[in-house]
C-alpha cells in the first residue's frame, strides 16, 4: 500500500526538463571578440606603417636638406676659390703693368737727361703749372668779345648742362619712403640693387678698357724709344774736300810736277835718302 502511494506521488510530481545549452550565443561572442581583435591589430598595423612612412619622409627630407647644404657649401667654396684666383691674377697683372710703367718712365727719364736743353714755349714747367698759367690767362681775360674766350665759355656751359642732364637721367629719385609699405620698399631695394649691379659692371668694363689702352700706350712708347735708340744719327767728322787739296797742289809753282809726298808728315828719317845720293852721283 505504501509502495502504491509512493508510486502515485512520483507519478504526480512534475518532471523537470533540462534547459537547452546556449552554445550558439557563446560562438557569436567569440567571433565578435576575434573580429574586434583583428580590427585592432589592423588599426595598430596601419598606425605603425603610417608612423614608419612619416619617419621615412622626415629622414628623406633631412637627407635632401643635408645634400642641398653640402652642394651649396661646395658651390660657395668653388666660387670663393675662383674669386681668389681672379684676384691673384689681377694683382699679378697690375704688378706687371706697374713694372712696365716704371720701366717706361725710367727710360723716358734717361732719354730726357741725355737730351741737351732745348726749350720750346713753356719748357721747364710742369703740366700742373702750365695748366695753372692757362687758367689764370683765361680767368684774367676781361674782353668778352674775344672769340676764343667766348668759345671756351660756351663749351664749358654746354658740358656742364650735359653733365647735369645725364646725372638727372641716371639718378633715381626716391619717393616718400615713410608712406610706402613693406612690399614697395622691397621692390625699390631690388630695383636699386639691380641698377647698382649694372653700374658696377659698366665701371669694370671701362676700367678694363682703360688698362688695355694704357698698356697699348706703354707698348707703343717702348717701340718708339727702341726705334730711336737703334737709328741714332751718327756724328760726322769734318774732312777736307778733294777740290781744296788739288787747289793746294796746283798753286805750287816751284815744282813742275805735283809731288804728293810734300803733304805727308815727316817721321824724322828719310826713307829715300839712298835714292837721292845715287841720283847725285
Amino acid at each position: 500500500m505504501l509502495r502504491f502511494f509512493l508510486k502515485q506521488e512520483t507519478d504526480s510530481a512534475p518532471v523537470s526538463v533540462p534547459e537547452p545549452e546556449s552554445q550558439p550565443q557563446v560562438n557569436n561572442n567569440a567571433e565578435e571578440e576575434e573580429s574586434r581583435r583583428r580590427e585592432e591589430e589592423e588599426e595598430a598595423e596601419r598606425q605603425r606603417q603610417a608612423a614608419e612612412e612619416t619617419r621615412r619622409r622626415q629622414q628623406e627630407e633631412e637627407d635632401r636638406r643635408r645634400r642641398e647644404d653640402e652642394e651649396r657649401r661646395q658651390r660657395e667654396e668653388e666660387e670663393q676659390r675662383k674669386r681668389e684666383e681672379e684676384e691673384r691674377l689681377e694683382r699679378e697683372r697690375q704688378e706687371a703693368e706697374e713694372r712696365e710703367r716704371e720701366e717706361a718712365a725710367r727710360q723716358m727719364e734717361e732719354q730726357q737727361k741725355k737730351k741737351k736743353g732745348k726749350r720750346k714755349g713753356l719748357g721747364g714747367l710742369s703740366p700742373e703749372k702750365k695748366k695753372m698759367l692757362k687758367d689764370n690767362e683765361y680767368s684774367s681775360s676781361d674782353d668778352d668779345d674775344d672769340p676764343y674766350y667766348t668759345f671756351i665759355e660756351e663749351g664749358s656751359k654746354f658740358w656742364n648742362a650735359e653733365k647735369k642732364r645725364i646725372l638727372e637721367q641716371r639718378i633715381t629719385h626716391l619717393h616718400d619712403l615713410e608712406s610706402m609699405d613693406k612690399g614697395d620698399l622691397v621692390k625699390l631695394c631690388k630695383q636699386l640693387h639691380q641698377q647698382l649691379s649694372k653700374l658696377e659692371e659698366e665701371v669694370y668694363d671701362w676700367e678694363v678698357k682703360i688698362r688695355k689702352q694704357d698698356q697699348e700706350i706703354i707698348t707703343l712708347t717702348l717701340k718708339v724709344n727702341d726705334s730711336k735708340g737703334k737709328f741714332a744719327k751718327p756724328v760726322l767728322k769734318k774732312v777736307n774736300k778733294t777740290e781744296s787739296k788739288f787747289k793746294k797742289l796746283t798753286s805750287k809753282t816751284s815744282k813742275d810736277k805735283a809731288d804728293f809726298r810734300d803733304n805727308l808728315k815727316s817721321t824724322g828719317q828719310s826713307k829715300f835718302a839712298i835714292d837721292e845720293e845715287e841720283k847725285a852721283e
